[in-house]
């Protein structure tokens, strides 16, 4: 495993400068789920796949970008799921995006996810390693390598709050919890990537970030591979929770197939708390 964490360092560093340099446009592909395509989703797809491909560890990856698995060794132990670059669409305007990895081994779900690894591309490139079993790590790139900068903890509960979906396909029961969230005193922060919004709130000390069922995605839009469970890992780790709609632990969740996905909430425990209260589950 440690040499598929030490390729991601590079792929990072390799990305970060294509972010910086690389057009923006669109290319003339669909993605998995009918999406167009940017151009910087594309080559980060590529740069991922071929550093990967070069690790006898790594029995196959699937990608966002790509309906099928890619298999390369049949001896390899692990199979590495990733989504490229989240929020890729906010390039143009300057925002933070990110690459996240589910490094999973003999299962693809969350028995078999045994590590996760998000980069952060912003100011600085920030990454954030957890094995299963010990607390999140951020590590940051400075002087050529990255350093490991501390453990992260969540508290007990938190101040920030980061809604997905659009208001107008929300549940009422939804709309009605998030409203009584910003009553009693917690922040807006959502900038419409995944990475960044639970990065924050990961290194703020906690909060709630939501992507619920809505009447245009009743069953979510985020995937469990790529996005769902990689980042459940990390929550569950720092002392928080992770819960779909009906109260059932991310990390049990096993998708029917590569694209699943699932609605999901990220946060520390009193959040949690209040959205099962909430939703009554």
């Amino acid at each position: 495993m440690n040499e598929i964490i030490e390729s991601i360092k590079s792929i990072a560093i390799e990305i970060d400068n294509t972010i910086k340099n690389a057009d923006l446009g669109y290319s003339e592909s669909e993605n998995s789920s009918g999406e167009e395509q940017l151009k910087l989703d594309v080559q980060s797809d590529l740069i991922i796949e071929k550093e990967l491909s070069k690790l006898r560890s790594v029995k196959s990856i699937v990608s966002e970008e790509k309906e099928d698995a890619m298999n390369f060794h049949n001896d390899g132990q692990y199979t590495v799921c990733y989504d490229p670059l989240d929020g890729s669409s906010l390039v143009d305007v300057n925002l933070s995006v990110g690459s996240i990895f589910g490094i999973y081994e003999n299962t693809l779900d969350g028995n078999g996810l045994v590590a996760s690894v998000y980069v952060v591309y912003g100011p600085r490139i920030e990454m954030v390693i957890t094995i299963r079993g010990s607390k999140p790590i951020l590590y940051r790139y400075s002087g050529g390598s990255f350093v490991e900068i501390s453990e992260i903890i969540l508290n007990e509960k938190g101040k920030l709050c980061a809604p997905g979906g659009t208001q107008q396909n929300w549940e009422p029961k939804h709309k009605v919890f998030i409203d009584s969230l910003f009553a009693s005193g917690y922040r807006l922060r959502y900038s419409g990537g995944m990475v960044p919004d639970l990065h924050q709130i990961l290194l703020k000390g906690g909060g709630l970030f939501s992507y619920p069922a809505t009447s245009d995605k009743p069953n979510g839009k985020l995937r469990q591979l790529f996005e769902v469970l990689p980042f459940a890992l990390v929550y569950e780790q720092a002392g928080g929770e992770a819960i779909n709609g009906i109260g059932e632990r991310l990390m049990e969740l096993k998708p029917a197939f590569l694209h699943d996905t699932s609605p999901c909430f990220f946060g520390s425990k009193s959040e949690i708390a209040q959205l099962r209260t909430a939703y009554g589950i």
